[in-house]
């Protein structure tokens, strides 16, 4: 299946952060097929922290949403995401923005993303590899939705992240996050 995902980091070397975190999706079986520039952006629910580098990540997964789920949140412990602070600093953040048009409505996740369509540090990058994807519920472009958007925070574009294809294509020596679930989701 094919998904979104949105991969931030404020902590440490964050753009090896970045890169880090795509190695690990790719040796657990999740396919990169697009990758947006790597943007510098403005924290926006907790301001007193560091900027965050952030980039959107399409990719091609052989596991249902919670399942997929499941394999984010242990790349997100392998790579010492601690929780001290809800939505403070983090070395690496993956949310699961889009599931094509598929719509999930569960206590663990909801997609597409329920900040999604508020949130420029996620829209800025998506509208550049996926200007023609459509938020499911809302029934509007992203690129569309990126235009209405009252989120006034500064997201800057630093550049392509090569690395990234190196990184999976040659995946890390280090044994991999393996997560296989049959978990199911409640998809609308």
């Amino acid at each position: 299946m094919k998904y979104f995902l949105s991969l931030g980091s404020n902590l440490g070397r964050k753009r090896a952060n970045l890169v880090r975190a795509a190695g690990l999706l790719g040796e657990n079986g999740i396919s990169i097929l697009r990758s947006s520039s790597v943007y510098r952006t403005e924290p926006v629910d907790v301001p007193d922290q560091p900027w965050f580098y952030n980039q959107v990540l399409e990719v091609d997964a052989p596991f249902n949403p919670l399942a997929l789920l499941t394999v984010v949140k242990s790349i997100e412990r392998a790579m010492k995401r601690a929780r001290a602070v809800d939505k403070g600093p983090r070395t690496i953040d993956i949310d699961i923005l889009l599931a094509g048009r598929t719509i999930v409505q569960t206590r663990r996740l909801m997609i597409p993303h329920p900040r999604l369509a508020g949130r420029n540090f996620v829209l800025v990058p998506l509208r550049e590899i996926a200007p023609h994807a459509v938020h499911p519920k809302l029934h509007e472009r992203i690129d569309v939705l990126a235009k209405m958007s009252k989120d006034r925070a500064v997201v800057r574009k630093l550049g392509p992240a090569p690395s990234i294809r190196r990184a999976v294509a040659r995946p890390a020596k280090r044994a991999a996050v393996r997560v296989r679930s049959g978990a199911r989701s409640t998809v609308h």
